[in-house]
C-alpha cells in the first residue's frame, strides 16, 4: 500500500533549490512526457485527465513542470499552456534538439539555425516572452558542440531564455559547456536506483551547485524484487515507487526528481513520496544493494 500524504502540498516536504537568477523551485517536480500518447506521440488518450493531472500537481505544491519541444511532438507545452497559463510562481522547464518522425522516434538535431527556430517556437506554445529553464535535449554529435553552447548562450543574452541546462552529458561535456561561457544550471541524466552510470556527474554537479534532475527516477531495476526494497516499504508504510523517490531526495540536496504519470492517483502517490524519511541506515542499506545490483 503507497503512503498517503499527510499535508495538502506534500511537495513542500521535499525542500527547494535555487536554480539561479533567482528562480527556487520545490525539490520534487513534475515531468510532463507522460501527458501525450502511444510512443510520446499526438494527443492523449484523454485530453481533459491530462489537464487535471497538470493542474492537480500545482495544486499538490509542485512548482517545477519539465517538459520538451519533442514530447508530441508540441503536445505537452501545448496543454501546459491551457492548463496552467498564466504560471505564476510555477517555473516551466522545456527542451529542443530532438526531432521527432514518428511514434517512439527521436534523432538528434542541434544545428543552430533548428535550435534557434525550437527555442521560438517554445516561447509561442508556452506563451512566454522568456522561458524560465531551456535545456539541450541531447548534444547532436554531428554538430560542433560549441556551436550548440554558443546559440544557448545567445539565447539568454537575448532574453529568450533565463536559465540553460544541459541533458544527458559527462562531466567533460558539462566543464566544456563551461569553458564556453554558459552558466549551466542543471543537467538531465538517466539516473536511479536501478542506473547509477551517472554517479560521477551527480558528484560534480553537487560540487558545483547544478541542480541534478534524475529522468526516470522510479526505476530500481533489479532490486525491485529484492528483500531489502520490500523491508523499507513495509518499514515506511509505502510503495517501491515512493521509496525510490525518498532515496533519491536523500542522496544529494542538488537532487530534482521529476517523476512523471498521466494519472492523478499516480501523481498523488509520487508527490506523498516527499513526506517520507529514510533513516542514514535504511539509505545506505539501499545504496549499497542498489550499487551492487546496477
Amino acid at each position: 500500500m503507497p503512503y498517503i500524504a499527510t499535508s495538502d502540498t506534500p511537495a513542500h516536504a521535499s525542500g527547494t533549490f535555487d536554480l539561479g537568477d533567482g528562480l527556487t523551485v520545490r525539490r520534487l517536480g513534475y515531468g510532463a512526457m507522460r501527458i501525450t500518447g502511444d510512443g510520446i506521440w499526438g494527443p492523449p488518450e484523454s485530453h481533459d485527465a491530462s489537464i487535471r493531472v497538470l493542474q492537480r500537481a500545482v495544486e499538490l505544491g509542485i512548482d517545477f513542470i519539465d517538459t520538451a519541444d519533442s514530447y508530441g511532438p508540441f503536445v505537452s507545452e501545448d496543454l501546459i499552456r491551457e492548463a496552467l497559463h498564466p504560471y505564476g510562481d510555477t517555473v516551466i522547464a522545456t527542451k529542443g534538439g530532438l526531432l521527432r518522425t514518428g511514434p517512439g522516434d527521436w534523432r538528434l538535431l542541434g544545428k543552430p539555425d533548428y535550435l534557434r527556430q525550437a527555442v521560438q517556437m517554445s516561447m509561442r506554445r508556452l506563451g512566454v516572452d522568456t522561458i524560465d529553464l531551456y535545456q539541450l535535449h541531447r548534444i547532436d554529435p554531428e554538430v560542433d558542440r560549441a556551436d550548440q553552447f554558443a546559440v544557448l548562450k545567445e539565447f539568454q543574452d537575448e532574453g529568450w531564455v533565463r536559465l540553460v541546462g544541459l541533458s544527458e552529458v559527462s562531466v567533460d561535456e558539462i566543464k566544456a559547456a563551461q569553458d564556453a561561457g554558459l552558466t549551466v544550471a542543471t543537467v538531465q541524466n538517466e539516473y536511479n536506483l536501478g542506473t547509477r552510470k551517472s554517479e560521477d556527474v551527480l558528484d560534480f554537479c553537487e560540487a558545483e551547485g547544478i541542480g541534478f534532475i534524475p529522468w526516470y527516477p522510479l526505476n530500481a531495476g533489479k532490486l525491485s524484487d529484492s528483500d531489502i526494497l520490500e523491508e523499507a516499504a513495509q518499514q515506511l508504510g509505502a510503495s517501491h515507487s515512493q521509496v525510490a523517490l525518498a532515496w533519491l531526495l536523500k542522496r544529494s540536496p542538488v537532487m530534482l526528481p521529476i517523476p512523471g504519470t498521466s494519472s492523478v492517483a499516480h501523481l498523488e502517490e509520487n508527490t506523498a513520496a516527499a513526506e517520507l524519511e529514510l533513516s542514514d541506515e535504511l539509505f545506505e542499506a539501499l545504496d549499497e544493494a542498489a550499487g551492487q545490483a546496477a
